[in-house]
């Protein structure tokens, strides 16, 4: 196995938990090169990441079907031998049908995941993680023991929080989010900042 696409077109978090597929993949496959597809405003996230060869980036906001069909032909160019695919949205199948890749593999709630090569049910509220749904995906070509998602900061990354570092622990809380049924009312964020220690509330 040469090369590796994971296409993960969706927010912050699902990019954040897609990085365990990328751990997974690299420690059976060290020689691979292993290029991480994401939308754009994601891709720092793994600008610097050990074991990516390429972040590529889907543009959007702006011409978001001229990059599609763009990127689609780059995607098929680069002559993948896999493309994991762990969004369930059209535009996701699309570039993954026309990669040409020998094995392409995503979700059966795809639309287009009649031509995937191999498909998988992606069900919602039976207690399993989207790691452990995620991991599905890749457990014929590894095992099915999946790793935990991981980042890796740069030096440069750890130079832009030096002046956050304090003396004391302190808690952060990042309440906001894109879907309205994952946003918490500001009360209750409220409510939880003044349970917390006194000492960790700055």
């Amino acid at each position: 196995m040469n090369r590796i696409l994971v296409i993960q077109t969706a927010f912050i978090g699902d990019v954040i938990l897609a990085t365990a597929l990328i751990e997974k993949l690299h420690a059976a496959f060290p020689e691979a090169k292993i290029d991480f597809l994401v939308r754009g405003g994601n891709e720092s996230l793994d600008k610097d990441h050990p074991f990516i060869n390429e972040v590529i980036v889907w543009q959007k906001k702006e011409n978001k079907y001229k990059n599609l069909f763009s990127l689609a032909k780059t995607i098929r160019q680069s002559k993948y031998d896999y493309v994991v695919n762990l969004q369930r949205f059209m535009a996701s199948g699309f570039l993954t049908w026309r990669s040409g890749a020998k094995h392409r593999i995503g979700f059966k709630t795809n639309p287009l995941s009649i031509f995937y090569t191999e498909k998988f049910p992606h069900e919602i509220g039976n207690g399993e993680h989207e790691v452990a749904r995620n991991q599905l995906l890749i457990e014929n070509i590894t095992d099915g023991e999946a790793l935990k998602p991981k980042l890796h900061p740069s030096k440069s990354n750890y130079s832009k929080i030096e002046s956050l570092k304090l003396d004391t622990d302190y808690i952060v809380i990042a309440p906001s989010s894109v879907w309205f049924t994952k946003q918490v009312p500001q009360s209750k964020i409220i409510e939880l900042i003044n349970k917390q220690p006194k000492e960790l509330q700055i």
